[in-house]
Formats: structure tokens, sequence, C-alpha cells
């Protein structure tokens, strides 16, 4: 019968921890903005939040463009894009956030947020990647600078796009779309 109860009791204790674990979300993470401050993804409680490693040097950096036309045509109705500039894949991103923030201005006019260089995978990633990789798995981890996290509006991740996806896809648009609405 003790043991019975204890089982029953370890059941229930062991639920509440997975419960709990399955709680987190994009919400607990933060980011150095580009001009240093904190940028808190819990500020972006009740929008759609695109998370994007970004590279200055790269063969996609053309699409800045598409992420600022989406930018544009959404951020009206809740969502936000945030750029995480990076070094990781091919050493192709600028030496310092000042010359990163310039440059994505002059370039291509972003007004969307871009957080400090950051390291997007491997084990020294920043905290916001080591969960977002973990929910899209190895398939899901970006392989290549402009690869796509798409978090809902209560910071739940919901999907993921390779690099080689356009922002301005209708796979991104529409699945955007169905979160706003």
């Amino acid at each position: 019968m003790k043991v019975g109860i204890l089982l029953t009791l370890l059941a229930f204790f062991s639920y509440g921890a997975k419960a709990q674990t399955s709680q987190k979300n994009a919400y607990q993470f933060s980011f150095s903005s580009v001009e240093g401050e904190v940028l808190n993804l819990s500020d972006y409680r009740g929008k759609v939040v695109l998370v994007v490693n970004t590279a200055s040097k790269c063969g996609l950096t053309p699409q800045y463009k598409s992420l600022q036309q989406l930018y544009e045509k959404y951020r009206e109705r809740g969502l936000v894009v945030i750029g995480v500039p990076s070094n990781d894949f091919g050493n192709q991103e600028l030496s310092s956030e000042m010359k990163v923030k310039d440059f994505t201005q002059k370039e291509f006019k972003i007004s969307f947020p871009l957080t400090s260089i950051s390291k997007v995978s491997g084990e020294k990633a920043h905290p916001f990647y080591s969960w977002a990789n973990n929910q899209a798995g190895f398939l899901g981890s970006p392989k290549w600078n402009f690869h796509k996290y798409l978090i809902d509006k209560n910071g739940n991740f919901v999907a993921w796009f390779s690099s080689s996806t356009d922002p301005m896809s209708e796979k991104i648009t529409q699945k955007i779309e169905d979160l706003l609405e």
C-alpha cells in the first residue's frame, strides 16, 4: 500500500516537472541589440516573431530586402522580424555590430530589430538558439545563414524555414497570416 502511494506521488511530481519544462517558450530569452540594449523576447507577447540568423557578406544577404518587405507588410498586424547577425557559417559577418547596423541600413533600409553578433549553432550557441534548435531538431537547426524560426503570439515555437526559403515566399507568408488571425 505504501509503495503504491509512493509511486503515485512520484508519478504526480514527475508529471508536474515535465509540465513545467514544457511551459518554456521564447519569452524566457533575451538578446543584446545591435545598439547594446537588452532585447527581451517577452516584450513581443501577443506578436508573431520571425527570428533569422543573418550575415552581411553571404550570397543570401539580399534576403534582407525580403525580410524588410515582410516586416513592412505585416508589422501593423503584429509581426516582428528579428535579425541575428552571426559569423558561424563561412565567416561572412562584418567585424562589429556598428558595421552591421550601418551596412543593413545603408544597403537595405532595415528598420526591424537586429541583435548583437551571436553564435547560433554548436555548444556555445545563444540560449535562444539552443532552445529553438532543440525544438526544431537536427533537420530544423541552422546549417547556413538566413535560417528562420517562427514563434507564435504566445512565445511557442511553430516552424522553421531553411536558408533558401525566401522570406516573402507563400510558404512563410501563409504561415504568418494563419498565426496573425
